[in-house]
């Protein structure tokens, strides 16, 4: 089957999917707007209820592209950053990159910096040092081939700036509210700003991602076979890692840490579409925005009126999925 028909194949079921995903999102929520109200607002028949138009478009319609864009970037960064470590546990929230990337944003709203201004850069580079060690716990003798010492030294490094995000917040009562948004993943409350600021981020990343891909796929061959194909090894694993980290870096600053997006939709998409990195990469920047939007509905939904956290429900999600890759006789193939 070509490249064409097989992304056909796996790119019209997951548009559908997101594009339902899109309307839940903007026709459900845990006020008193209910999906009536709500499809009457979108039609353009609703210029009389204040509260309906607020709610959808000023509250639902930026946190549901927010919830897009994060989707997006994480479910490609968790791809790039399984083909880069050749380990399909290898995702940005088990192997504390966006445990870094949260820290590193903490950190900077400690000192006095603003997190619109200040936090994507802080996330990226926080990302980037989360990111490399992983990867350098991936080349570790044995860490490599066995997902799950990978994910024990990525648990050990979340737990550890989990910690010292945990201190900063006792040392800084001032920042405490803000500190605690970092800590549990959220997009509520996010808006078109927001997403402005970090949005050059992530585009960035995402070229990055697509530029490197032909010459990442190469290097499950070795690094040999790559070289004599005329990528050279340590360059493609640096952009590799420039990608991730801005990807990961970008949706962490406006979403707070986000965890088994990157590894549910890898998963799922190479379900779909095979091992190719460049299938999945087109499956997955479609497929990420469905699972974090319906992650985000349905934590509107579970506790009304209340909201759950939608780092909270990913992790319902995500979890699942992780025992299933720990427990099969034959992990996926890269």
């Amino acid at each position: 089957m070509t490249l064409r028909k097989t992304l056909l194949r796996g790119l019209l079921p997951v548009s559908a999917v997101l594009l339902a995903v899109v309307a839940a999102g903007l026709l459900l929520g845990a006020g008193d707007v209910g999906p009536a109200r709500a499809a009457s607002v979108l039609l353009g028949g609703a210029d009389g209820d204040a509260d309906a138009r607020f709610t959808v478009l000023e509250l639902r319609l930026p946190r549901t592209a927010v919830a897009v864009a994060v989707g997006a970037a994480l479910g490609v960064a968790g791809a790039v950053l399984q083909a880069t470590a050749r380990n399909p546990l290898a995702e940005p929230g088990l192997l504390g990159v966006s445990a870094g990337a949260s820290f590193a944003v903490v950190l900077a709203i400690v000192l006095g910096a603003s997190a619109t201004t200040v936090g994507p850069y802080a996330a990226v580079l926080g990302a980037a040092v989360g990111c490399l060690l992983a990867l350098g716990a991936a080349r570790l003798r044995g860490a490599g081939d066995d997902p799950v010492r990978l994910v024990l030294a990525g648990a050990a490094f979340s737990g550890m700036v989990g910690a010292a995000s945990s201190v900063l917040l006792l040392v800084d009562q001032r920042a405490s509210d803000e500190i605690r948004f970092w800590t549990v993943g959220s997009v509520v409350g996010r808006g078109t700003d927001d997403l402005m600021a970090v949005l050059p981020v992530l585009l960035l990343g995402l070229a990055a991602a697509a530029a490197v891909s032909p010459a990442l796929s190469s290097l499950a061959l070795g690094d040999d076979v790559a070289t004599g194909l005329g990528h050279r090894p340590r360059r493609v694993r640096a952009v590799a890692v420039t990608s991730v980290a801005l990807l990961v870096g970008g949706a962490t600053a406006v979403a707070g840490p986000v965890a088994f997006v990157g590894l549910v939709v890898p998963f799922a998409a190479r379900a779909l579409v095979g091992p190719d990195l460049r299938r999945l990469l087109g499956v997955s920047v479609l497929l990420g925005p469905a699972v974090v939007l319906l992650a985000d509905v349905v934590s509107r939904l579970v506790v009304r009126p209340y909201e759950m956290p939608l780092g909270v429900m990913t992790a319902l999600f995500g979890a699942p999925v992780l025992v299933a890759v720990v427990r099969s006789s034959r992990l996926p193939s890269l």
